[in-house]
């Protein structure tokens, strides 16, 4: 490769090296110059000896890197080189250490350990955890070397966290957090665990039942709901919760395959359920309308009720308590309030209390009731669900027919 003038270089003349037939080079002084190739690229390189063999370090293309920082990474060559160390070398080692930051930040290491655990763990807590640090902790501190996460990082997210209302999962949060950091010092990836100074700082608060709504507040629900701006799914989802009582999550995830609307059954797998067993839920007429109405609107996806950010995941665990807090339910009522509002009244219509704990899927927790057995008894409840929907119109019903009398 030809070398043109000794004299050192400008930003001008490395801007306006023109490409030729053949390959040149354009010197700077120091051992670093400019190689300009015959397709118009040009390259910094480092000539240096060591041990008396001639080397060359490509530094990297212009105009990417400047002149001035060129010379920059020249000077921090030759202290190398001063030491008896290649720059290439050197190179390749700091990218070996920041591949291995990388495979050592939080998010990486909190995976690692949901990987060790998660046999020991039910499907519905596995994905309880994953979606918790996926939603609140990964967007903050997942990118971050596990080393280079504080006590303060934990606790602005617990506090803010909290602060939405949550301070349950608040609490799960810092102790996932400390699992995670303790699984991190034993495998010598972190020096201590900084989430176990704010033990404390979030008090799980005490498990209360939920409030049930009386039978005159229903109707006043439904028709705030209904005169919402939610959309019609959001809607259709609140009913669908009055109507079958399960859990938010239940049927938040719920998916079309799990659905038998001809014969009018919702089959839950053991693998989406809290107590890791089956759960049928038999839909009244009044379920199976909204269900097809739903279907209408878009039932061409898997699940229900889709993220619409990303429809491959369902809807966000907020999105339905933060629609009654609009409604001004926030603070006394949320979405798991259902439950409560359809056990107090079945219980007052006289049904069986083992049809109601078997339709609440609480029969895995009761010792009184372990006996039920739930296939034996579904024609009951069958007929439960159907009576529990008809209760739900005659409310409804009876405060039309009041207003109208009133007017």
């Amino acid at each position: 490769m030809a070398a043109r003038s000794s004299a050192r270089l400008t930003d001008a003349r490395v801007r306006n090296a023109k490409r030729s037939d053949q390959a040149y080079k354009l010197t700077d002084g120091a051992g670093l110059y400019l190689a300009v190739q015959p397709t118009g690229a040009k390259c910094w390189r480092y000539r240096y000896r060591i041990a008396g063999r001639e080397n060359v370090f490509a530094i990297g293309e212009y105009p990417a890197i400047s002149l001035q920082q060129a010379r920059a990474e020249r000077d921090k060559a030759r202290e190398l080189v001063r030491t008896g160390v290649h720059p290439v070398a050197h190179r390749r080692a700091q990218k070996l250490v920041a591949a291995s930051e990388a495979a050592e930040t939080f998010e990486a290491i909190a995976k690692e350990w949901i990987t060790k655990n998660k046999e020991g763990w039910s499907s519905y807590y596995l994905s309880q955890v994953e979606t918790v640090l996926s939603q609140d902790v990964f967007p903050d501190i997942g990118r971050l070397p596990i080393k280079a996460v504080h006590a303060a990082h934990i606790l602005a997210i617990l506090k803010r966290v909290e602060k939405r209302g949550a301070p349950s999962i608040a609490f799960l949060i810092r102790q996932w957090a400390s699992a995670i950091f303790r699984y991190a010092v034993v495998t010598l990836r972190a020096d201590q665990d900084p989430a176990a100074a704010l033990k404390g700082a979030v008090t799980k608060p005490r498990t209360k039942h939920k409030r049930a709504l009386a039978r005159s507040e229903i109707p006043e629900l439904l028709v705030k709901v209904e005169a919402s701006g939610s959309s019609p799914p959001i809607k259709i989802a609140l009913r669908l919760l009055l109507l079958t009582f399960v859990r938010p999550k239940e049927l938040r995830d719920a998916a079309w395959a799990e659905f038998d609307l001809d014969n009018a059954v919702w089959e839950i797998p053991e693998e989406r359920m809290k107590m890791g067993t089956r759960h049928i839920v038999p839909l009244s007429t009044q379920a199976v309308a909204l269900l097809r109405r739903l279907k209408a609107i878009d039932g061409s996806r898997p699940l229900l009720f889709p993220n619409h950010r990303d429809p491959r995941r369902p809807m966000s665990a907020t999105t339905l308590n933060r629609c009654l807090e609009r409604l001004g339910y926030g603070g006394h009522f949320s979405a798991h309030g259902f439950r409560a509002t359809a056990s107090t009244h079945l219980n007052e219509m006289g049904w069986s209390g083992d049809a109601i704990e078997r339709q609440l899927s609480h029969l895995e927790r009761s010792k009184v009731r372990a006996s039920y057995n739930h296939a034996e008894h579904l024609a009951e409840r069958i007929r439960m669900m159907q009576a529990w929907a008809d209760h739900l119109d005659g409310a409804v019903n009876a405060t039309s027919k009041k207003v109208d009398d009133d007017n």
